[in-house]
């Protein structure tokens, strides 16, 4: 039930027919009396400084999910980011401060660590292979940083884009081993695609799976298919893997943590989303 009093989290994008979140975040505040709710709200690029902006001017706001394509334009619009947002140059979380402030987060990348960590994978001290330095790569590269990996090699096909990124890297991590170029997994810990090769029948594999050692722990996040053809092959290779969704669901308790509200774990919100 929404009322008067009811916090409002808007979920900004365009369009909104593919919005996953208020399926997943509004049973959740339903079931554990939260009074809050997330609404997907359309809104074109060219309108969406101005709007941002006067969406937080209303008196019962309390924050915004950030999908594409606002993600990256979002970042010039806050008053303050985390080291994470920076390094992902992208933020697709925004708080309201006490003090009226706009704070911004990046989350993609924490949910990805999240998952890895509680199936059992050591991320600190690990050695780590980055497929793709778009948006999701550089969140993904962001908290593998944070949580402590030694060696973080970063491919891409438009070398700019993987150069940029190892620039961020190597400005909020000095110490962290970067490298980019190649895409050979071997000798990796923890390999992870965050291309979009899976997403089309007949995609190519977007990493040499001869390669890639059965010990690797390997990654995924394209969640039109949860095996996708990568993942099947590795998983023949007898590695441990996660899933495209497992990010989605491993980060909404960091989105929970951020935006002040009780979090869960990705387990109870699977059990309770209303996806269909």
């Amino acid at each position: 039930m929404i009322t008067g009093t009811t916090k409002l989290i808007a979920h900004i994008g365009y369009p909104t027919e593919s919005f996953k979140a208020p399926l997943i975040y509004n049973p959740y505040f339903e079931k554990n009396g939260i009074d809050a709710v997330v609404v997907p709200m359309g809104c074109r690029p060219e309108d969406y400084p101005a709007f941002l902006k006067l969406l937080f001017r209303l008196s019962n706001i309390h924050g915004a999910l950030i999908t594409m394509p606002h993600k990256i334009s979002t970042m010039a619009l806050l008053d303050e980011t985390s080291t994470s947002a920076k390094v992902a140059g992208s933020c697709n979380a925004v708080r309201l401060g006490s003090d009226g402030r706009l704070i911004g987060d990046m989350f993609d990348g924490e949910g990805f660590v999240r998952g890895v960590s509680r199936k059992g994978k050591k991320v600190e001290g690990a050695h780590a292979l980055i497929a793709g330095a778009g948006g999701v790569g550089s969140a993904i590269a962001a908290s593998l940083a944070q949580a402590g990996v030694e060696h973080l090699a970063i491919f891409d096909a438009n070398e700019t884009t993987a150069t940029a990124l190892l620039d961020r890297l190597k400005k909020f991590y000095p110490q962290l081993q970067v490298t980019v170029g190649s895409a050979d997994p071997d000798g990796f810990d923890i390999v992870v695609n965050a291309t979009p090769l899976g997403m089309r029948r007949g995609d190519p594999l977007p990493i040499d799976i001869d390669r890639i050692s059965p010990s690797t722990f390997v990654g995924e996040v394209v969640m039109t298919k949860e095996i996708t053809p990568f993942l099947e092959a590795v998983r023949a290779r007898g590695c441990a893997f996660q899933v495209g969704t497992d990010m989605l669901f491993e980060q909404i308790p960091a989105y929970l943590e951020f935006f002040q509200f009780p979090t869960t774990t990705a387990d109870n919100l699977r059990a309770i989303a209303k996806l269909g």
